[in-house]
């Protein structure tokens, strides 16, 4: 007989699967029961997922199923938040530490509808797919050492995680790398324009601009160097790539087009944010 869960997961679309792909690969479902996976909508991957680390799902939740529940992990949309966290409320066990995943939930909406607790905002990015996200944590008051580590044990099936104390810069966060990676893909998708408007097949085109990307974040990871000294290594005077540099940077264009988009998802992420 299973367990009573002692981690449920509510929502497993995109971060959330990615989520379980992650706890199943570093064994996180053990012993047997102990994550229940709560969504009216599993897909048939997160199912099978599921099945292969003896967990155990469910379109909806009661009071005795979470009678032993120690982790609740909220990754839901934000428009459906307020439902959520109303339906929940009230059969939680006192003291359950949660972990938000959601976008512009602020810690001090999570304590309105849950009540003083130890809670934690969360920012990983979709790269917890291929377990290479950069997660961000920002915990209230109420968290404990033991909680921290619990939130980084999660957390850290996926990618990477730091922590902030400063709440106000989740917002940041969420503008950097929350978003950040359609940036990368937005680059990747005009350089590919760019090689194509110059006679390039279109194919060659997208692959060269891709696999360019993944070489240079490569050289990042591995090389002890900052990217202005990579970039530097690769930039001959008078060459090829110095002249596309004096093109993007020669004016600043490129540099304050980046902060401009940067403050404009930071200002959006405060909008969310502040949304009752």
């Amino acid at each position: 007989m299973l367990r009573k869960p002692r981690t449920a997961l509510i929502g497993a679309g995109r971060m959330g699967a990615a989520l379980l792909r992650g706890w199943g690969a570093v064994h996180s479902f053990e012993p047997a029961g102990s994550v229940l996976v709560v969504d009216p909508n599993l897909s048939e991957k997160v199912e099978d997922l599921v099945k292969q680390n003896s967990a155990r799902s469910s379109a909806t939740t009661d009071k005795d199923m979470l009678a032993k529940l120690e982790t609740l992990v909220l990754a839901i949309k934000p428009q459906k938040f307020e439902e959520i966290a109303q339906t929940l409320a009230p059969i939680l066990p006192k003291k359950v530490l949660i972990i938000s995943v959601i976008a512009g939930v602020s810690l001090q909406r999570i304590e309105h509808y849950f009540g003083p607790g130890p809670h934690v905002r969360a920012m990983p990015n979709t790269a917890a797919e291929v377990g290479k996200s950069i997660s961000v944590i920002c915990a209230n008051k109420h968290v404990s050492t033991a909680h921290t580590q619990r939130v980084f044990e999660l957390l850290e099936a996926v990618g990477q995680v730091e922590q902030l104390d400063d709440e106000r810069l989740m917002d940041v966060v969420t503008a950097v790398s929350g978003s950040g990676l359609a940036y990368f893909f937005l680059l990747v998708e005009v350089l590919a324009a760019a090689g194509q408007a110059e006679g390039l097949p279109k194919d060659l085109a997208q692959k060269l601009a891709k696999e360019t990307l993944v070489g240079s974040g490569a050289l990042m990871d591995q090389l002890d160097q900052s990217p202005a000294d990579l970039r530097s290594g690769v930039t001959s005077p008078g060459g090829t790539t110095a002249a596309a540099l004096d093109v993007m940077m020669g004016n600043g264009a490129f540099a304050e087009m980046m902060r401009n988009a940067v403050s404009a998802a930071t200002r959006r992420g405060g909008q969310l944010r502040n949304v009752s």
